[in-house]
């Protein structure tokens, strides 16, 4: 079935229903926590701000925490050499990611001045490296066990 979101969601049949799954728990999710703040604006005054951000913040994180939970991103790894194999392309796409976020933040910024510039670059390159890594990390361990217990 073809609709708008079609563009967001995998190829593979199998892929398209778990992650069409986890949109619709998100959605429930969002739904409840949305009327608990209806209720819980009577005796705590929350800003639309933190209420949105929040909402949207819990939406996503549910949503791709599940996916990278589930192991359905990897389909093909079954074996320790495909698993080694997708690790170092991992690795390979953290530091291509790495060059250009510094190569970008050249470009776009200029040369840091001093030393906070440097730590607080330094600092979000790192801490956007660890996020990515250990996503995909964490998603490929589960791929290459629940394909692994498929055998």
């Amino acid at each position: 079935m073809k609709t708008w979101i079609s563009f967001l969601l995998p190829e593979d049949e199998y892929k398209e229903k778990k992650v069409l799954h986890f949109i619709s728990e998100g959605a429930i999710i969002l739904f409840v926590y949305l009327i608990a703040m209806l209720f819980l604006n009577r005796y705590f005054n929350f800003t639309i701000e933190v209420v949105l951000l929040t909402s949207i913040a819990i939406f996503l994180f549910y949503v791709y925490g599940r996916y990278i939970i589930s192991g359905i991103e990897y389909t093909e790894v079954s074996t320790k050499k495909s698993y080694r194999k997708e690790l170092k392309v991992i690795l390979v796409r953290i530091s291509t990611f790495i060059g250009l976020f510094l190569l970008a933040s050249l470009v776009f910024t200029g040369v840091p001045g001093n030393r906070n510039e440097w730590i607080d670059g330094a600092g979000l390159l790192l801490g956007i490296s660890i996020v990515m890594f250990s996503s995909n990390f964490i998603s490929l361990r589960s791929s290459y066990k629940k394909n692994k217990e498929l055998l």
